[in-house]
């Protein structure tokens, strides 16, 4: 569904509760990826980056409360954690999930309801933002491959293990 469409996302966690019956987690990753510093870049980043998390959230937690508890695990960026000099939107509401998450994970203990958030780097994946930098600004993308200390930018099955890892009761 359009995640920032504020009814599509609630009748998506309608009718997910009618085919699944429990809820025990939930990622939260939606992303535009708002790169514009303008109306249109900060209004993207903000509907989808930020309030779609949140109306996600509201959705899912009484389901996961109801459940005897879980997981919620937001999906953030470095970005929200250092400056990003070509992504003001990004960087900053990417902070604001962060944020968001400290908060949930307070109040939502007494729940039973684990919160934690991923802060991933680049994440080289077939078709994504790095695959097309890497073909279409090979420079850019080396000058990034280098600020790697792994000399690799991270995959998404590394992404999905910690998910996994969060989500168990261990």
């Amino acid at each position: 569904c359009d995640v920032s469409d504020a009814n599509a996302l609630k009748q998506y966690f309608c009718e997910a509760k009618d085919a699944l019956g429990e809820l025990h987690v939930l990622v939260n990753n939606p992303s535009g990826f708002g790169t514009d510093d303008d109306e249109e870049g900060w209004r993207k980043s903000i509907d989808v980056d930020l309030m779609a998390l949140v109306r996600a959230s509201w959705q899912a937690i009484p389901m996961i409360e109801a459940a005897g508890g879980g997981s919620l695990i937001h999906i953030s960026s470095i970005s929200g954690m250092t400056g990003a000099n070509s992504l003001p939107p990004y960087g900053a509401i990417k902070a604001a999930v962060i944020h968001l998450t400290s908060t949930h994970a307070a109040e939502l203990a007494p729940k039973n309801i684990r919160v934690n958030c991923i802060a991933p780097g680049s994440i080289l994946f077939d078709g994504g933002v790095w695959d097309d930098n890497k073909i279409n600004h090979p420079e850019f993308y080396e000058e990034e491959l280098a600020n790697c200390p792994f000399g690799r930018m991270g995959t998404p099955e590394e992404i999905a293990n910690l998910a996994v890892f969060l989500a168990s009761d261990a």
